[in-house]
Formats: C-alpha cells, structure tokens, sequence
C-alpha cells in the first residue's frame, strides 16, 4: 500500500525547479552546406578531421570542411552490409522500417566517434547496432553480444520506437564503447571487446533514470522527459549532451555519476536563434580542450532569422578547463 500511494505520489509530483549551471559561451557558430539528408546528429573529430552523420542517410557519412565560416559537407560513402539482430523486439522494430519511407534513411545514424586508428563508430538507432568505418572506408557491424539489448531493457530503457540509441563514445585504444539510450528512460551503457565480440563483461547498465526535466526558462514549455542526445569521451570522463536541458555535464565512466554540468541555453536560445519547436535541437556533441563542438540538428525547423540549415556552434571551454572541481 504505501509503495503504491508513493508511485502516485511520483506521478504527480511537479519537477523541481532546474539547478543553475555555470553557462558556456558562445565563440562562433557554422552553418553546413551540403547535407543530403542535413539532419545533423552526430560530430567527432578524427585525427583532425571532423566527421557528421546524418539521420536522413544510410550509405554516407560526412567528412566537414571547416575553413570558412560556412562549413562544407563532403560526401563520403560507404558500403553497409544488412544490418545484424541486437534483440530489439518485433514491434519495435517494425515501427522503425514502417516509418523509414517517410522519414527518409532506415538505420537512423544518431551518433559517431572514433579511436586513435581513425576507426569510426557510428551508431544505428532503428536497429541498435554499431558500425565500424576503417580509414580505408571498409565498413562492417560489430559483433555485439545481444546482452545488451536485453539489459537495457530490463532495466527500463529501449522500451519505446525513436527512443532507442542516439549517442556513442569509444576509448582511445578501440576496445571500450558507451551507448547512450535517449529517454522513457535514459540512460549509459558500455561493452567491451573481447577477441571479436563485444559483451557486456560485469554487466552493460552503468546507468539508468526516468523522470521530468524542466526546460530553460527562456524556452517557456511544459516539462520533458530526461534525455540524452550524444556522447563524448575526453580526458578519462564521459560528457553528456542533454537536449531538453540545453546543458553538458561531465560524468563518471564507470557509474554515470554526474561530477559537473554547464549550460548553453543563453547563447542558444537568443531570439534569433530560436525555432517554432518547444524541444530541444542539439543533438550532436565533440569536446577538447578549448572547447565543445554542439551540433543542431533543426530537422524542418527555420531559425528565427531564417536559417533553415544545420548549424555547428563552438563554445570555449570553461574557466578552468574541463576537469575542473564545482
């Protein structure tokens, strides 16, 4: 009885009011030209080139020239052999390919990274798998133990369709992944490489919470699930892009324990920045040491000033650097 009375109690309960972060600022900002599908979701830099996806293609990624203002998608294509089972069930997954022909792009790329090699990673949200892109442009699916999908689950995540994975982070050495599933309920997982298959070692579930989120003030909408858009691992840590929240944090690897957040909502949601939608639109994330890379993905969305293309913005570091204590 009581734990029934306090579910209800949750239910209803009113989120508390957002805690106030430290906020990034903005140094400059990058339309891109040259998306097929634009849709940017995911940013990595590689070896000093960085690297998009789009939600929109199945047989490209995209190498970004970045020196002018205005960036410029190259085209890269690539070979995606059938994509593997991961576990997802029936109906989940036949939500997806219902949805592809209107949506354009049946593996629903949401997130890339890469390792020291040049290997990139790039995450298929639809069918919860993972694909490599050598720096020949061979691409393959990794062998990933389909613990994972039944972990994530039972633990309350990957539960509904275009809920699934959006972000992705590997280690330096290429035997180390983080997922991250986007919401209803979000949450961290990793896998690690042993031999040719990918399994979840101690367990894949680092993480995994549910709850509302209240948007910036500036954005004057009704709270939101939790969520995540994309990954980055930078010196030893974990940052999360947090959309609804327009906010980075820093986490621990190994519990998703948060250690410290920064908000970007001040630059971002100036009025001439601003879309029509009452969500969040940063859903690509890359970090350094001087600063982070947020991608936005604006879908259909004109910005109040009228730019209907993707944009990349470039926010410093903040004081102190990232490894910075509260």
């Amino acid at each position: 009885m009581r734990r029934a009375l306090l579910a209800l109690l949750l239910l209803g309960a009113t989120p508390v009011p957002a805690q106030t972060w430290p906020e990034l600022v903005l140094q400059s900002e990058h339309p891109v030209e040259g998306m097929r599908g634009a849709n940017l979701s995911g940013l990595a830099m590689c070896q000093g080139e960085m690297w998009a996806v789009s939600d929109r293609d199945d047989d490209q990624i995209y190498r970004l020239d970045t020196r002018y203002p205005e960036w410029l998608a190259n085209e890269v294509s690539i070979n995606v052999p059938a994509p593997p089972e991961s576990g997802l069930p029936w109906g989940v997954r036949m939500m997806g390919k219902a949805i592809a022909p209107l949506r354009g792009g049946d593996l629903d790329f949401e997130g890339i990274t890469c390792d020291a090699a040049g290997n990139r990673y790039v995450v298929s949200e639809s069918y919860a798998a993972v694909l490599m892109v050598t720096p020949q442009g061979n691409a393959s699916w990794l062998k990933i133990d389909s613990g994972l999908v039944r972990q994530a689950r039972a633990s309350g995540m990957l539960l509904h369709f275009n809920a699934l994975f959006e972000g992705i982070a590997v280690n330096p050495q290429g035997n180390q992944i983080w997922l991250a599933a986007e919401r209803e309920r979000r949450g961290l997982l990793t896998v690690r490489k042993k031999q040719s298959v990918w399994d979840c070692e101690d367990g894949c579930v680092i993480m995994s919470e549910a709850g509302p989120e209240q948007p910036p003030v500036q954005l004057k909408a009704k709270p939101q699930s939790k969520d995540f858009s994309d990954l980055a691992l930078f010196d030893a840590k974990l940052f999360t892009l947090e959309r609804m929240a327009y906010r980075i944090c820093r986490r621990t690897p190994s519990t998703g324990e948060v250690e410290r957040c920064w908000s970007f909502a001040q630059d971002a949601l100036t009025d001439a920045r601003r879309y029509t939608s009452a969500y969040g639109n940063a859903e690509a994330l890359s970090i350094d040491d001087k600063g982070a890379w947020v991608g936005v993905d604006n879908g259909n969305h004109v910005r109040a000033d009228g730019e209907k293309r993707p944009v990349v913005w470039r926010f410093a570091a903040p004081q102190g650097g990232w490894s910075a204590k509260p």
